[in-house]
């Protein structure tokens, strides 16, 4: 369970990094690529890139629980978070909105998936000892 952890972690804190930082360097085009056009308003782009920022220190303390035992499941628990609010928020866009493009629709399958996922690693994990562990409080 460890490795497919590691793994999974792996790949969804490089995908977090991947996007976020396209979305805060590049938003034109990766917003392109799904038929959004910008503009140059200061103000969009400036709303725009601060999300990107969030997913790149999101998928980088994502990929920390890859390498620290210590904060996996903060990590688990943060995929989740990332993951599933996006997903879970397109959906509400569904309805309030209607349908985007397909590519959207396989974003969100994707976001909830992995969510998903995240949740099942979760409930699979032993019990968390606290921090630090045999702390005597009634010194």
């Amino acid at each position: 369970m460890k490795s497919l952890q590691i793994i999974f972690l792996s790949v969804s804190g490089l995908l977090l990094v991947t996007i976020g930082g396209t979305i805060l360097l590049v938003p034109h085009a990766f917003y392109a690529s799904d038929g959004i056009m910008l503009g140059h308003d200061p103000s969009l782009l400036s709303e725009i890139r601060a999300p990107g920022g969030l997913l790149v220190a999101s998928g980088l303390f994502i990929l920390t629980g890859v390498f620290r035992s210590t904060v996996r499941s903060l990590a688990l628990m943060l995929t989740v978070l990332v993951y599933g609010s996006f997903g879970l928020s397109r959906l509400v866009g569904f309805f309030l909105d209607g349908m985007p493009s397909n590519s959207l629709v396989i974003a969100t399958a994707v976001e909830l998936f992995v969510a998903g996922m995240g949740l099942v690693m979760l409930s699979r994990q032993p019990s968390v000892q606290p921090y630090p562990p045999n702390l005597d409080l009634h010194r």
